[in-house]
């Protein structure tokens, strides 16, 4: 008895799991009019929404699935909710992305004034050639990223230098039969 109730269980779930199926692919197809869409010849390279445009906007580049790289323009003052997207363009060269954005009138790419971007030098490209009156701003994140490797690369240069010091003392008291010990600082810490 409990087998069939089992059976019985598993069908009913099959069955709703294929009016879904078929929900899903009526309303894709014929009810959303998503074959009507105004972008739908072009979304998989590129979509456009310049009524998002702002004065200050945000340019990167994302990898929504494998490893596939879009240049994505964000408006700063939408704060990431609804109307903050400006572009999502497939691709991250200058030389594909930029035509793409000069199909938003010249009038409205005039109004951006600033764009964050980081240090991709393909995204100044964009930036100069579609936004042609923006000031190009350096995100912090990124600024402090080079930073923080360059005082990082001093740091283990500085190291390297100290213990290759340390070591020469080290050689130079076994020679002469001398106990080393290394320089101190107050606070019980050597230079290493």
């Amino acid at each position: 008895m409990a087998e069939e109730e089992a059976v019985s269980l598993s069908s009913i779930a099959k069955s709703q799991c294929l009016q879904t199926k078929e929900f899903e692919k009526q309303y894709k197809e014929h009810i959303s009019g998503f074959r009507e869409w105004s972008l739908f010849d072009h979304a998989d390279r590129y979509m456009l929404f310049p009524q998002n445009i702002g004065k200050h906007l945000s340019i990167d580049e994302v990898s929504l699935s494998n490893g596939e790289l879009y240049t994505v323009i964000t408006n700063k003052s939408a704060k990431g909710k609804k109307g903050a997207i400006v572009a999502m363009i497939h691709g991250t060269k200058a030389c594909e992305i930029a035509p793409i954005l000069r199909k938003i009138p010249l009038n409205l790419r005039k109004i951006v004034k600033e764009i964050t971007l980081d240090m991709a030098h393909s995204m100044e490209l964009i930036i100069k050639e579609a936004f042609p009156n923006a000031d190009k701003v350096t995100d912090r994140f990124h600024v402090q990223k080079v930073v923080s490797e360059a005082v990082q690369e001093i740091r283990i240069d500085i190291r390297k230098r100290i213990i290759k010091e340390e070591n020469e003392y080290v050689k130079w008291h076994r020679k002469n039969r001398i106990k080393f010990r290394p320089f101190t600082y107050e606070n019980g810490d050597t230079k290493k």
